[in-house]
This record gives structure tokens, sequence and C-alpha cells, in this order.
């Protein structure tokens, strides 16, 4: 049997599982503003303009869930509406070590410049501007 691929529109959401949902939510509303919503029967996400990210605590009790949910298995990028320099320069500020960057990578819509460092389970986030943003 042959199907035509499903044509998707956007990403919704995406789950990091977490050692502490707390320091967690401490973390990104710190350095990205985000906001701490609860939902469902204790569920705890993280909200930014159209997107969210779920937590999930390690273990979970969350079903259904990735097969090996573990702290520190991400790797996400994420657009700013700062240049790289400045994300770098807050980023010290917060005494959050980069791991390289601002470096010249490509995303999804092509040449962008990126800064990489971890959050505090090891998850290694990008922080992207495109250059006509």
């Amino acid at each position: 049997m042959t199907s035509t691929p499903l044509e998707l529109d956007r990403l919704d959401h995406f789950v990091l599982t977490v050692r502490d949902i707390d320091e967690t939510c401490a973390f990104y509303e710190t350095v990205f503003g985000m906001r701490r919503v609860e939902f469902g029967e204790g569920r705890v996400a993280l909200h930014f303009g159209d997107h969210k990210i779920n937590l999930h605590p390690n273990p979970s009790p969350v079903e259904p869930k990735a097969a090996v949910p573990i702290p520190g298995s991400a790797d996400f990028c994420v657009i700013a509406s700062v240049d790289p320099e400045e994300v770098a320069r807050r980023l010290r500020g917060w005494g959050i070590g980069i791991e390289r960057g601002p470096v010249a990578t490509v995303g999804a819509l092509g040449d962008m410049r990126s800064v990489y460092f971890r959050d505090p389970d090891g998850n290694l986030v990008e922080v992207a501007c495109y250059p006509d943003d």
C-alpha cells in the first residue's frame, strides 16, 4: 500500500525530561523569559510565544513518553530577536558558560549565527538569529 506523506504545518511542543522541574523552570524563566504553566493533573510546561516545552520529571509517570527518557539528551535551537553577541553577553552575565559561538550555522531558513550553551540538565541549547531578523 502506498500513501501520500502527511503535510505538516508547524511544531507545537516538545518534551524535556529533567531532574528538577523547579530548577529547570527557574533557568528558562531567567534566560528566556518563558512562563511556567501547570496543566492536566500536575503537569508543567514552559510557554513562550505560540510555543511550549512540556517538562517530564525523571523518572516520569507520564504516558506515553520517549523510549529512553533521560535528562541531558536534548539538543535544540530557538530563534532570538537579539544578535548572537548580545546573547553571549547576557549568558556570561548570568554565569552561564558558552560552549561555542557566536558562530555561523545553517538553520531551517538558511544561514544564521548561533551561540551554544547547556541548561541545568546538560541539554545543548542553541540560540540563533537570522541575518534579516
